[in-house]
């Protein structure tokens, strides 16, 4: 990937990414608040995760991503959900959290910073603020997994891009 300056860098930042990021993070936690605590175990395959390992992968890879942002280099387990988030809710509580922090971490970054090569895993080395769009993917692709799962495990599939089959249903018996 051709190299970016620091003043485009910093452009793509603040009126492309960062409004993204914001949106895709409250469809991450609505998915991840959905997941029915009772229902932890639940694998659609022998091959696939469970909704557990699901949950807390979508919840931490994304700061695997926004951690090499502003830091300029990838850090595996950098950051690590804390044990005692063990249900949904608190484990999207706490993703909610760090990705205010994360966020607010980014908003500071120099066009430098954001400009600065980083290598990931000697395979791809591309612009810091490169890899937001690359988490970002890596997080959506999870996330339609983990939603593939809710209604087998007796979930509501909440909005996502529009209203869901659950969510209409919702609104119709608010309105009711």
């Amino acid at each position: 990937m051709a190299t970016l300056t620091p003043e485009q860098a910093h452009t793509v930042f603040h009126n492309v990414f960062a409004a993204t990021l914001k949106n895709e993070s409250r469809t991450t936690k609505k998915i991840l608040e959905a997941v029915p605590a009772d229902k932890l175990a639940y694998q659609p395959d022998s091959c696939a995760k469970t909704a557990n390992e699901l949950l807390r992968h979508i919840a931490s890879a994304e700061f695997f991503f926004t951690d090499a942002v502003i830091n300029g280099v990838f850090t595996p387990g950098a950051i690590k959900i804390p044990e005692t988030a063990a249900t949904p809710a608190e484990v999207a509580a706490w993703y909610e959290q760090t990705f205010a922090q994360q966020f607010d971490a980014i908003t500071k970054l120099s066009g430098e910073q954001l400009a600065k090569i980083v290598d990931f895993r000697g395979m791809l080395q591309m612009p810091a603020v490169m890899f937001l769009q690359f988490g970002l993917g890596h997080t959506i692709h999870h996330r339609g997994q983990l939603s593939t799962y809710l209604r087998p495990m007796g979930g509501k599939i909440p909005a996502i891009y529009g209203e869901s089959y659950d969510s209409a249903q919702a609104k119709k018996a608010a309105q009711a």
